[in-house]
């Protein structure tokens, strides 16, 4: 017998919103900018680390991601807190600026992140999580939200929904229970509430 595809799947760790902020709040005020902007936007630490002020466009609420894992741009739409987190950091900028920088005015590197990551989240008395964590933590809170999947892959980067299916599917298991009492198609069929069932027979 084969099994369901995914079922062996590790399941994906994420924040609640209320670990969320309590690692915002905890972590130090240099890496606080970069931590936010994960957390709200679901960006991969590579491309927020790449990210230009001219990136970010404040009138259609979206930032331009020039190179993905895949290699191809994609643009990642914000909502209304992203927005004016990202305004925030682009205000006084030079369009070729980088929006995140170490305070020796160096560019972060995947080094580089590590640490406070670490201590932000010994400050949150949380389990030490890694930055992917973040990215994990909007596509999961999202889809329990009821975002549909499509646009959860869109916003992430990926082509199709194969991948939030497999790994955070699971997270609304009474979707589909809302979607088919929803649309699916009733007949006007009559209730007989005399009709009782058999037991005891094959």
């Amino acid at each position: 017998m084969k099994g369901f595809r995914g079922a062996t799947a590790a399941r994906i760790r994420f924040l609640s919103v209320d670990e969320a902020r309590r690692l915002v709040n905890a972590s130090d005020e240099n890496f606080r900018p970069l931590l936010s902007a994960g957390l709200i936007s679901g960006c991969r630490f590579s491309e927020l680390a790449r990210l230009v002020a001219s990136d970010f466009n404040p009138d259609a609420g979206v930032l331009h991601i020039r190179t993905s894992k895949s290699g191809k741009p994609r643009h990642v739409v914000l909502n209304a807190e992203g927005v004016a987190l990202f305004s925030r950091l682009c205000a006084g900028r030079d369009p070729d600026d980088l929006l995140f920088r170490l305070p020796s005015g160096g560019p972060w590197t995947r080094g580089c992140q590590s640490k406070p990551m670490r201590q932000a989240c010994n400050g949150a008395r949380i389990k030490p999580a890694g930055f992917h964590v973040l990215r994990h933590t909007w596509a999961s809170l999202a889809v329990m939200s009821g975002m549909p999947l499509v646009v959860v892959a869109r916003c992430l980067g990926h082509v199709s929904t194969r991948m939030i299916e497999q790994h955070y599917g699971h997270l609304r298991p009474d979707f589909v229970a809302e979607q088919v009492q929803q649309h699916a198609p009733t007949f006007g069929f009559a209730v007989d509430h005399k009709v009782t069932a058999l037991r005891g027979r094959p």
